[in-house]
């Protein structure tokens, strides 16, 4: 262990220490951004640089459950990403397969999916609704796993969803929309039933949503670290909760 992991190790138990657990998020929301450019800058491919990123994914959770953190979600696989060339998204469809898959095998978190699984190849979608399902009976931690995730499209499928149940029970367009409430639309979004975020995470340096969670982030926090996900330390984690725990929020403008 050089001096370096010595000083940083001394830092983590400091932020640690201090860090107000009475005022830490229940629902962390991270975008896991930079794996490209993590590739790139070390001269290799696209696929290494998603890898590390997939590596990186376990180590994060455990962080959560360390800080009583309850829910967690997880942007994966954007809809504009499935638009990348088959060269780079097919492996990098093997590899979110994988890292959900072993997400599963661990037993320690309750899985489950966000997005648009249908436009997704069968066979992926397949593979992520079987790990899935292998964590129903799991009590710990919620994780969502945002594949094929896009803002609008969620909103859309929510506002979709909800006008065929009602239209189902025999009501029309004049009455739903009379009767429609903002509780009516969360009730069919892909994280239903579960608190919005508290905290929003994207690493990169990058300081925009790109269409991540557009409803569930209207009072959310926001924290962003320069660094690509991949290098996502411990201290870059506490560091996030210390902004989050150091803010007054105020549910609003």
């Amino acid at each position: 262990m050089g001096w370096r992991d010595l000083v940083y190790g001394a830092y983590e138990r400091r932020v640690l220490k201090h860090l107000p657990r009475e005022s830490l998020p229940r629902h962390v929301a991270v975008m896991l951004d930079g794996n490209r450019r993590w590739a790139r800058a070390r001269g290799a491919g696209t696929a290494h640089g998603h890898q590390a990123g997939a590596d990186k994914i376990e180590e994060l959770l455990q962080w959560c459950e360390e800080a009583g953190v309850e829910y967690v979600t997880l942007w994966l696989l954007s809809t504009d990403n499935l638009q990348r060339a088959e060269a780079e998204l097919a492996p990098l469809l093997k590899i979110i397969e994988n890292a959900v898959a072993d997400l599963a095998a661990t037993g320690r978190w309750r899985l489950r999916i966000a997005g648009a699984v249908d436009l997704l190849p069968p066979d992926t979608a397949e593979s992520l609704q079987r790990s899935v399902a292998a964590t129903e009976a799991v009590s710990g931690m919620t994780v969502n796993v945002a594949v094929a995730y896009g803002g609008r499209r969620e909103i859309a499928d929510a506002v979709r969803d909800m006008l065929l149940e009602h239209s189902a029970r025999g009501e029309s367009i004049e009455d739903i929309a009379a009767r429609l409430r903002i509780e009516d639309i969360a009730e069919h979004l892909y994280t239903k039933g579960q608190p919005d975020p508290d905290l929003v995470i994207r690493t990169s340096g990058e300081q925009r949503l790109g269409g991540f969670l557009l409803w569930q982030s209207a009072t959310s926090e926001f924290y962003f670290c320069e660094a690509y996900w991949p290098d996502f330390r411990h201290v870059d984690f506490l560091r996030a909760l210390r902004a989050y725990a150091g803010r007054h929020r105020r549910h609003g403008t």
